[in-house]
């Protein structure tokens, strides 16, 4: 049975105007009262009829984005990409991070889609599309952020890095290269199947070994990849690329602290996903695949305010391109 605005009002212990003006901020509400609300919306799972609710309160002029790490530069430079563009459209951005935990990007999409924001922008961490379509009210404005998902149901804005991996490991192994390792993010996240398959597509290709030792999955946070590093290591690989900038930044400075240097004595493919002055000691030292950060935060602004502005328009997936910089190759 759908859970309505009286079921939420009864466990709040208030009236069900009372409800109604938390949800759209209508009039003012204590913050104590708030909590009560939105305690009970969670704990119901209660999600307002979208269509409705503009319908009586028109635009917020407000964008919310989820993002699975606020600490990451990659996200950083993408929300502010995307906040430079909707600002200049006269919108607001709220900021909702997960921190890669699912439990939490379903508390923070509850929260946003019920009345907070006009659209959505999601960068999201779930395994299972179902579950995050079944939190999204119907005709609710959405666009995936660089993670996206099988079904096409919402517009996507993403980077394709299946060429430059492909690219940098025929080029390893052209250089001699035998055991080319890699570091993944997430193994549930769409970022991480395309990384890992443009790798194992190029193994194929140049004949080496397929060797699922030499393939390592960390959890996109910077923590992650010295565990990670030390088990290719041990598995003596000549190369390794890592498939993520905080981890890959992460893996040269502790590469360095073993008194190990990347060129001379391990070949190195880095991901760049912020500004890339931050690697210009290390562009003789390692191979880079530089993602289009900004580019990609000012097209989620792009695609998530024609949404809003025109919610039948159809569903559009723009897929940008990183580019592959050899070892000592300057832009």
């Amino acid at each position: 049975m759908k859970v309505t605005i009286s079921d939420v009002a009864r466990m709040a212990g208030v009236s069900t105007a009372t409800v109604s003006h938390t949800i759209n901020n209508t009039r003012y509400v204590s913050g104590d009262t708030k909590e009560k609300v939105y305690r009970a919306i969670r704990q119901l799972g209660y999600t307002p009829d979208a269509s409705a609710r503009s319908f009586r309160t028109g635009k917020k002029k407000t964008v919310g984005f989820i993002v699975p790490d606020i600490s990451n530069k990659f996200f950083g430079t993408i929300i502010e990409s995307a906040e430079n563009y909707l600002s200049a459209q006269g919108y607001h951005l709220i900021i909702a991070n997960t921190k890669e935990n699912m439990d939490r990007e379903e508390t923070n999409l509850r929260l946003l889609t019920a009345g907070l924001v006009d659209g959505l922008l999601v960068a999201s961490t779930m395994d299972d599309f179902q579950r995050l379509e079944s939190l999204i009210p119907a005709g609710f404005p959405v666009v995936l952020v660089d993670r996206t998902f099988d079904s096409q149901k919402y517009s996507s804005v993403s980077v394709s890095n299946f060429q430059p991996i492909y690219r940098s490991v025929c080029r390893l192994a052209g250089q001699g290269k035998r055991r080319i390792g890699i570091i993944g993010g997430l193994p549930r996240l769409s970022t991480t199947k395309e990384r890992i398959a443009a790798y194992q597509a190029a193994v194929a290709d140049c004949g080496l070994a397929q060797d699922e030792a030499l393939v390592r999955y960390g959890d996109s946070m910077e923590d992650s990849a010295p565990f990670c590093l030390n088990q290719l290591l041990d598995q003596h690989c000549d190369a390794i690329l890592v498939c993520q900038g905080l981890m890959a930044s992460v893996t040269i400075a502790y590469l360095r602290g073993k008194g190990i240097q990347p060129h001379q004595d391990l070949e190195v493919v880095s991901f760049v996903d912020y500004d890339t002055h931050a690697y210009e000691f290390y562009y003789n030292q390692v191979d880079r695949i530089i993602q289009p950060v900004e580019e990609l935060g000012r097209a989620a602004g792009e695609q998530i305010l024609l949404r809003v502005e025109k919610p039948d328009a159809p569903v559009q997936e723009r897929v940008l391109t990183s580019v592959y910089r050899p070892c000592g190759e300057q832009e």
